[in-house]
């Protein structure tokens, strides 16, 4: 089992860094083989102005090994860190991530298919909102509705099942009294990760959408929002 770990935060001493130093012991300690992306440690250019390059073929790399990847960040104005779409826009390149066409029917594969067919992806996620602002009715949107872009638009988008965000909430107030917590929440979620069930987004198929792809009438009828996208 091999896992990479990409996080993006510019403080190594942050929550975040903390957190990801419990993460990806914990996955070691559970036999899995962790590669990592200190995002800015690295320097990373988030800038795209030419396809390719050595620094996008080494992250490819790390994308090929991996079962499982986890893209850590704090949530910044309801998103990832421009050094992390970045990533994102210069690794998850045409032909890798997207556009790869299916020998049998000549169109490229997307939605549940793709370049990255075969692995798992996690968010986690650290918000200084309250947990309720982040929730199915708060004023920020459930994380999953926020997340919607990445979870469905880049990781399923692209092939891989994206796991529920793991969401850290009131990351400024975390504190000795605090921190043993979050931590064991941490452990324990990436302990049964195995055996977690993924967020059940549709397929792009004929059997749910049509040819503008728009979800068919008899799916998910009556709902708009992207809960209809998912399997019932």
């Amino acid at each position: 089992m091999r896992a990479l770990w990409v996080l993006a935060h510019p403080d190594s001493e942050s929550l975040s860094g903390h957190l990801r130093d419990v993460g990806v012991r914990a996955l070691r300690e559970n036999g899995w083989e962790v590669s990592q992306s200190d995002l800015y440690a690295m320097n990373w250019d988030p800038v795209l102005r030419d396809e390719g390059g050595k620094d996008v073929e080494t992250e490819q790399a790390k994308l090929c090994a991996a079962d499982l990847v986890v893209l850590q960040f704090p949530l910044w104005w309801y998103g990832m860190p421009a050094i992390m779409k970045g990533w994102v826009d210069r690794v998850f390149e045409r032909g890798f991530a997207y556009d790869v066409i299916a020998t049998e029917t000549g169109r490229a594969r997307k939605y549940g298919d793709g370049g990255l067919v075969g692995r798992r992806a996690l968010t986690i996620v650290t918000a200084g909102d309250r947990p309720g602002s982040l929730g199915p009715r708060g004023i920020s949107g459930d994380i999953e509705d926020v997340l919607w872009t990445t979870l469905h638009g880049t990781l399923w988008y692209s092939g891989m099942e994206a796991l529920r965000p793991h969401l850290v909430t009131r990351a400024r107030d975390v504190d000795e009294s605090t921190i043993g917590e979050i931590e064991v929440d941490l452990t324990d979620r990436l302990v049964r990760l195995r055996d977690e069930d993924p967020i059940p987004y549709l397929p792009l198929d004929e059997q749910y959408y049509d040819h503008s792809i728009r979800l068919l009438p008899h799916v998910s009828p009556g709902a708009s929002d992207t809960r209809a996208h998912r399997h019932r």
